[in-house]
C-alpha cells in the first residue's frame, strides 16, 4: 500500500523510534482519551504500540503512521491490513492533535482514509472503542461506523 494515498490534504509517513517525542507531545494532551484508555501514555507505551502485532500479522500489514500539515503532526494511526481477515483493516489507534478537534479535520482524515482503502480493495474497517468514551464513540458514529458487538471494548465496523 501507497502510505502517501492515505491522506489527499497531509502528508503522510511513518512513524518510528525517532517520532516518540512529538508523538509523546501530541498524545499527552488527549486527556479524554486516557480517562477511559488507561494507563497515561509513556515513550515506552508508544514504542510498545509501534511493535504490538495481532496474532498471525507481521510488520508488512502494519502502518504505524503520522499525517502532518508541513512539520506539525496532526494525527497518527495504527492501521493492521487484512485483519482479522481478508478484505478487513483495523484501526487500532487513532488520534488528532488536540488543536484540531473538533474542526473537521479527524472526520477528512477518515474520509480519505476510507477512500484509499476501497481503492484498494478492502470492503469493511473495524476498531474497538472504549466503552463509556463518549467523545471516541460519537466520533465513529458520525463517521457511519455502528457497533457490531460489546465486551472489553465496543466493536465497531463499516463496510466500504
Amino acid at each position: 500500500m501507497n502510505i502517501n494515498s492515505l491522506s489527499q490534504k497531509y502528508s503522510v509517513r511513518k512513524l518510528d523510534e525517532n517520532d516518540v517525542d512529538i508523538i509523546y507531545d501530541m498524545s499527552c494532551k488527549n486527556d479524554i482519551f486516557y480517562q477511559y484508555h488507561p494507563p497515561f501514555v509513556t515513550r515506552e507505551s508508544i514504542l510498545d504500540d509501534m511493535g504490538a502485532l495481532p496474532p498471525g500479522k507481521g510488520y508488512d500489514d502494519k502502518f504505524y503512521v503520522g499525517f502532518f500539515e508541513n512539520d506539525s503532526l496532526v494525527g497518527l494511526m495504527d492501521l493492521i491490513l487484512d485483519y482479522p481477515e481478508k478484505e478487513i483493516s483495523f484501526i487500532g489507534l487513532f488520534m488528532t492533535d488536540t488543536r484540531y478537534q473538533n474542526r473537521g479535520v479527524g472526520s477528512g482524515i477518515i474520509s480519505d482514509v476510507i477512500l484509499c482503502l476501497k481503492s484498494s480493495g478492502y470492503k469493511e474497517i473495524r476498531l474497538g472503542v472504549d466503552k463509556g468514551n463518549p467523545q471516541s464513540y460519537s466520533f465513529w458514529i458520525k463517521n457511519k461506523f455502528t457497533p457490531i458487538r460489546e465486551d472489553t471494548y465496543i466493536l465497531m465496523g463499516l463496510r466500504i
